[in-house]
């Protein structure tokens, strides 16, 4: 079956910028929904940010409104994620996430999960 890649992750200094991208690989995925979630070790998965390709557009986690920036195309399923100002709190493995649902809002449950992509931000 289809599976969500994600490429992009990296290092950068406190400030920097990164640029993440997430498609799906290996065939088509029905998903009306995509998002972004990073995990630090010993923590629970956080929501990033989400799109919708029908219905509301996008909804962002406090921690990064107004420094990151999603966005996506929706004939190939493919969704970015810009993150600027970054901050060493940010380090994470970050995931790339599909759900057939429509609610950018409901953090809870997709259907199709990323094997993460590693970032770094240091002093």
């Amino acid at each position: 079956q289809a599976q969500l890649v994600e490429s992009g992750g990296g290092l950068a200094q406190t400030g920097g910028s990164l640029r993440l991208s997430c498609a799906p690989s290996g065939g088509t995925l029905y998903i009306n929904t995509m998002g972004w979630f990073r995990q630090t070790p010993g923590e629970q998965r956080e929501f990033v940010a989400a799109i919708s390709w029908r219905g509301v557009g996008t909804h962002y986690a406090d921690a990064v409104r107004g420094r990151f920036t999603i966005s996506g195309d929706s004939s190939k399923n493919a969704v970015y994620l810009e993150m600027n100002s970054l901050k060493p709190g940010d380090t994470a493995v970050y995931y790339c996430a599909g759900k057939r649902g429509y609610s950018v809002a409901d953090y809870g449950i997709y259907d199709y999960w990323g094997q993460g992509t590693q970032v770094i931000v240091s002093s």
